[in-house]
């Protein structure tokens, strides 16, 4: 199956092809959108090359994904947009279930920041070398990852102190 790309894509999806063949596992479209699959421990390489060669210089987004797999069950996807050609790139990692880690893009885009402390708060992979990883959303001595498969659509009892249902009538 060829991909039908617009001539932007087929440049990025060839410089990454040509720059890093033992790093790119996957190119595939779906639902009209590009996405590129990498080595984890190349994340950094290749996105630096995104953005200082192919002028991917808008990180828009960065989230998580349980795969509920047993081999590489998270996958962590990075939405990046060319302000230049106005093309849009999806580009993903994946890790173990055990310990799952991935380096951090702060250091090609600093707004990177805020996305990978929420993909630690509800999935619970680490970013190695995030200048401020900690929890975002839940309390810092939450012991579960909201966004995993496993935790029950209701939360776990007692895990977390709620506000009281009940009005109260001293005022």
């Amino acid at each position: 199956m060829s991909l039908q790309l617009s001539e932007s894509l087929q440049k990025t999806v060839d410089a990454l092809t040509e720059n890093f063949s033992d790093k790119v596992i996957e190119v595939y479209q779906s639902t009209g959108d590009t996405f590129i699959r990498v080595e984890a421990d190349a994340i950094v390489e290749i996105s630096t090359y995104l953005r200082d060669k192919l002028h991917y210089v808008y990180l828009s987004d960065i989230f998580g994904i349980d795969r509920y797999t047993s081999e590489e069950r998270f996958e962590v996807v990075y939405n990046l947009l060319s302000l230049k050609t106005g093309t849009r790139v999806f580009v993903k990692v994946r890790c173990e279930e055990e310990g799952p880690v991935v380096d951090s893009v702060t250091s090609v885009w600093p707004a990177a920041g805020w996305n990978e402390r929420e993909v630690y708060d509800m999935f619970g992979v680490f970013f190695n070398n995030h200048p401020d990883l900690r929890r975002i959303y839940m309390p810092e001595d939450f012991q579960y990852f909201p966004l995993r498969k496993e935790f029950p659509l209701l939360g776990i009892p007692g895990s977390i102190e709620l506000p009281s249902t009940t009005p109260d009538n001293d005022q």
